[in-house]
């Protein structure tokens, strides 16, 4: 190992940015910690002329990545620019010319994760990548070396800050979701573009990449349900609130006898669960190992320092590495086959709000139907609306099969006593 470690940075954005205030700030702790100094010698930018948060050397930015990616003198390449495919390939490169990589980036990770390992492996190259699930929570250093002895039989958690910060104003101020959103964008918590956000994208990516390290087996991002939140209602929230739940965009991946399930999507948990009291833009994760029960990491999930130090103890776990002389050596393929749950092996709790016609025996007919289908009343709201002929019929059902659920469901929506099934939720936690 050289007398000084060179990192080639891709990209000077948000986390960029962050990444250099801290490898300039912190050349003590990081000295303290590897022995040896840091120093950033190139940086990719899109346009060199344009003005900056930081300073940075005017010799060290270019416009040209193989000026990072052929430099026999730079050690580690830390990408934060984004984007997938051509990024994919410039990884490839790098690592194929000896140099390591840091990625804080969860769309490549989650679909090309296994392939960019496999290369570094290969190639004896370390590849870090825990800014790229939680931003500055270390859950998946948590995952491979905290918990290394354990089994993780479910992980389930608040994975996207945008959907927290929507669904958290939208509980506490009872704002609408499309109010909320034009608030979320004006601050920043949301792009311009939620799609990615709003509809799950952004989460199941971070569950994949999850769900891969947690139970050791290669699950892809369509391996995952996702539904997002953008039909989530006041009223849906109001009901919630009265039946004594919070609603979170839920992430889980839950093993059982070797079968899997990843899904993300709105769900109930009881105002007890230590995920209801996460709110706004901060992300948790829930874990749960056979060995050591119930842990939860929280933090901030997103924002330039708390990503940045993330993508920085990933440069620190790469530098003792090649001190210690292991690099490339910590990859391991996986261990599991992956055997995804059917669904009747997919067991939950559901949430029915349902429009029914107001008048004797509806209450009967739609009682039978459950009965029919094996599933049973945990809590139970109806309510008249007013002005109008039907009412609200709120059911949260006590444990069933998917498989059950969705039959339930498709003869709800034929039955002539019910008008519409205005919403239907997933519920976790308690009993």
């Amino acid at each position: 190992m050289s007398a000084e470690v060179r990192v080639g940075l891709l990209g000077l954005g948000t986390v960029g940015t962050g990444v250099v205030s801290i490898i300039s700030r912190h050349q003590e702790e990081l000295r303290h910690q590897v022995g040896c100094p840091v120093t950033i010698k190139k940086v990719l930018v899109r346009d060199k002329a344009k003005p900056r948060p930081v300073d940075v050397d005017e010799t060290m930015v270019t416009e040209h990545i193989d000026e990072i990616l052929t430099d026999e003198h730079i050690d580690i390449v830390i990408e934060v620019m984004g984007g997938v495919e051509s990024t994919k390939e410039h990884l490839l490169k790098a690592l194929r010319n000896g140099k390591h990589v840091v990625t804080a980036n969860k769309d490549l990770m989650a679909l090309h994760g296994a392939e960019l390992l496999r290369v570094a492996s290969e190639n004896g190259c370390d590849l870090y990548y825990e800014a790229s699930v939680a931003g500055g929570i270390p859950i998946l250093r948590s995952l491979v070396d905290g918990l290394a002895a354990d089994r993780i039989t479910k992980m389930m958690g608040i994975v996207n800050g945008t959907t927290n910060y929507i669904l958290t104003k939208m509980t506490q101020e009872g704002s609408s979701y499309e109010e909320v959103l034009k608030q979320a964008q004006l601050l920043g918590f949301a792009e311009s573009d939620p799609t990615a956000d709003v509809e799950g994208l952004d989460a199941a990516r971070k569950m994949a990449i999850l769900a891969t390290l947690g139970f050791s087996m290669n699950v892809s991002l369509d391996d995952v349900v996702v539904r997002g939140i953008s039909s989530v209602t006041k009223s849906d929230l109001d009901y919630c609130d009265q039946l004594g739940y919070t609603m979170k965009l839920i992430g889980l991946a839950k093993r059982d006898d070797g079968r899997v399930e990843v899904s993300v999507e709105p769900t109930l948990l009881p105002k007890e669960h230590p995920l209801a009291s996460v709110h706004n833009e901060y992300n948790a994760v829930y874990v749960y190992g056979e060995a050591v029960g119930e842990t939860m990491f929280y933090g901030p999930g997103a924002g330039s320092l708390p990503t940045a130090t993330a993508v920085v103890s990933d440069l620190v776990s790469v530098m003792k590495n090649m001190r210690l002389g292991v690099s490339g050596r910590i990859v391991q393929g996986p261990l599991h086959e992956r055997i995804l749950k059917r669904d009747n092996e997919i067991d939950s709790k559901y949430f029915l709000r349902l429009r029914v016609i107001d008048k004797a025996g509806t209450f009967q007919a739609v009682t039978n139907l459950f009965a029919c289908h094996e599933v049973s009343f945990e809590k139970l709201l109806q309510l008249p609306v007013e002005g109008a002929e039907v009412a609200e019929v709120i059911v949260i059902t006590h444990h069933t099969n998917k498989e059950n659920y969705e039959k339930l469901y498709k003869k709800l929506s034929e039955l002539e006593v019910i008008e519409s099934i205005e919403s239907c939720y997933r519920v976790e936690g308690g009993r």
